[in-house]
């Protein structure tokens, strides 16, 4: 009687069963649920917070405008050209939040504290990641190219800058070069997953490119973000010069000491005998490259917490082998949700009604004549590197994108003027920050897309990584070409 009870009421919800829901729609009507869940969950925690008005409702609108820009903006698809980074999108979607009207405005509100501490989060995700990223094989073989690229061209770009900036837009020399080292840092957020889409289609690995750049890009920011932290330092302490210099110079020692000895430790420590060994690896990981960064601000040392993190993962990855892949890639997820938050408070920083023409365009002439040097002057760094003119010439174009570090610190003097009060240091600050914003805006589509155009076709495919993961028997992958190897990167990119 049970089981036949059982099998009339089967029978009875089988009739009543619909079609499952798949496809776009379901898609939609998921990620919007999805979204609604998050609002709720966080509301029934901190409830304030979560009107419009509150810290964690601004976030929250500000992520899935950012999300929602992004997405728009990377489908956007020209004939022939790889989709433009999704980074612009959420950038325009803070810019647009901040200036639609004043209501939303003033319901989208982010203290500067949150924002600033969100920002250091995203900065030491991402140079996690590029630590991860990096070929100590490769990073030996090409030593001197790597400092003579991460050293000559920053330093050349700043120094340009700071000159232009000071003769132009007036600003003090001091302030001209805390300019010149926000503008001067290349992206990781579009140099390294460029990179490791190149790596993985096997275009320049032999010569060690992709690692080149990454590794070069790693230690072009740290030391721009040194530089900056240093002459910031100028222009607000009254400590001597000389001192502030020393600083510095402290804070890269420091940060490499920490870095080697956190790196060894967490090379050992979770053993690998523990269960769910990549989960705390990755906690670990993530947890000493935040504290890193926001320890050094607390203990006076903030350039040290970048260079501390970047060497801590480098090291950490060299002691895990090939075991890293997994941890690289929650690491990834990290910077999936924190990426559009960083962008999207950039962008909600600036206020179009404040801004002066003057400013726009004389910025804009800055940020152009440092970019002309800094691509003439890396194709100069990488002679008797072993490299051929099309590989030089592919070095210099992915030299150029701005995103991640002008994102990161373009706000830092803005934020320190406001506490000081001094309107003529607001006014220095917003410049800088005006600029920085302009950086992102042109050059990190321009980077993105010249990298996707200039690297399938200046650099050469290496045999062994082509029929790397092709199936057995594909007969076509065998005769594949190199315009459909090309249009193949492009796409993914």
């Amino acid at each position: 009687m049970t089981m036949l009870d059982c099998s009339s009421c089967s029978s009875w919800v089988s009739r009543l069963r619909c079609p499952r829901p798949h496809g776009f729609l379901a898609h939609v009507i998921t990620k919007v649920c999805l979204g609604a869940l998050l609002f709720g969950v966080v509301w029934s925690i901190a409830e304030k917070e979560c009107y419009p008005g509150g810290n964690l409702f601004g976030i929250i609108i500000l992520f899935l405008c950012a999300v929602c820009g992004g997405k728009l903006v990377g489908l956007i698809q020209l004939p022939t050209l790889p989709p433009f980074p999704p980074l612009v999108g959420m950038l325009l979607a803070g810019l647009v939040l901040r200036n639609v009207t004043p209501y939303v405005t003033e319901a989208v509100h982010i203290e500067q504290t949150w924002s600033a501490a969100l920002r250091n989060v995203a900065l030491a995700i991402i140079l996690t990641r590029a630590g991860l990223g990096l070929d100590p094989s490769a990073l030996h073989r090409l030593k001197a190219v790597c400092v003579r690229l991460a050293v000559g061209p920053c330093t050349v770009e700043a120094s340009t800058v700071a000159v232009m900036s000071h003769f132009l837009m007036g600003l003090p020399w001091v302030w001209g070069f805390v300019l010149g080292f926000v503008l001067s840092a290349v992206s990781p957020a579009v140099v390294v997953p460029s990179m490791l889409l190149l790596q993985k289609d096997g275009y320049g690995v032999e010569k060690g490119i992709p690692t080149l750049l990454m590794a070069a890009g790693s230690f072009d920011d740290i030391l721009a973000i040194t530089a900056f932290t240093t002459s910031l330092g100028v222009a607000f302490a009254s400590d001597s010069t000389w001192l502030n210099v020393m600083k510095g110079v402290l804070e890269v020692v420091g940060g490499s000491a920490a870095g080697l000895v956190l790196g060894l430790f967490i090379c050992f420590f979770p053993s690998q005998d523990q269960e769910e060994l990549v989960l705390r690896r990755s906690v670990m990981l993530l947890g000493l490259s935040v504290f890193a960064v926001f320890g050094s601000h607390v203990a006076g040392f903030s350039g040290a917490g970048g260079l501390c993190t970047l060497v801590m993962a480098f090291i950490a990855a060299l002691g895990w082998g090939e075991a890293k892949g997994p941890v690289a890639a929650v690491v990834g997820r990290f910077w999936d949700i924190f990426q559009p938050l960083l962008f999207g408070l950039v962008g909600a920083q600036i206020t179009v009604s404040t801004l002066d023409p003057n400013t726009v365009g004389l910025g804009m002439a800055c940020l152009g004549t440092g970019l002309v040097i800094r691509v003439l002057f890396t194709f100069l760094m990488v002679f008797f590197g072993g490299f051929n003119t099309k590989e030089k010439l592919f070095i210099s174009v992915a030299w150029l994108p701005k995103a991640t570090v002008q994102a990161a610190i373009g706000s830092k003097a803005l934020d320190m003027a406001r506490v000081s009060g001094d309107e003529v240091l607001v006014k220095y600050g917003l410049d800088v920050l005006t600029v920085a914003v302009l950086a992102i805006l042109t050059t990190a589509p321009i980077g993105a897309l010249g990298i996707g155009l200039a690297g399938p076709r200046l650099l050469t495919r290496h045999p062994e990584d082509t029929h790397a993961d092709r199936k057995e028997g594909d007969l076509e992958a065998d005769t594949e070409t190199p315009q459909k190897d090309m249009v193949t990167f492009e796409s993914k990119l």
